[in-house]
């Protein structure tokens, strides 16, 4: 069976993880620094919202493609996968151009993390119930 909906939001943060991840290798070069960071808030940034990223897409898509394979509607998946996605996206964009500070795009963005990942979580719950409970 395929998960065409799970898909294309992994492909999309797929792409937003190379994105942030020659982000990163950019001042890596410029610094020199294979390995941590230096006291330059940019690339601390960088870094960070490449690893929040990877912190959180992965459990996000497991628990959506799950759902979708365990049959719940594909529209539920659909808007739970936008939120994560436009939540990734923001959290990056505001981490970045807030260089680590609080900004609006990055509270939001991990707000819409959060609630995607909630949704995911009740509609997996809610359809193991409805089918075994």
């Amino acid at each position: 069976m395929i998960v065409p909906v799970t898909g294309v939001f992994a492909a999309v943060l797929g792409i937003l993880l190379l994105v942030l991840s020659a982000h990163v290798v950019k001042f890596r070069l410029k610094y020199n620094k294979g390995m941590g960071v230096t006291d330059n808030p940019d690339f601390e940034a960088a870094v960070r919202a490449h690893g929040n990223l990877v912190e959180y897409a992965p459990i996000g898509l497991i628990m959506l493609g799950i759902a979708e394979l365990n049959g719940v509607a594909s529209g539920f998946v659909y808007w739970a996968g936008m939120a994560l996605v436009v939540g990734r996206l923001l959290h990056a964009w505001g981490m970045i151009n807030g260089r680590g500070n609080t900004h609006k795009a990055r509270v939001l963005g991990v707000v819409l993390t959060w609630l995607a990942i909630l949704a995911a979580a009740i509609m997996l719950l809610w359809n193991v119930w409805s089918v075994y409970g």
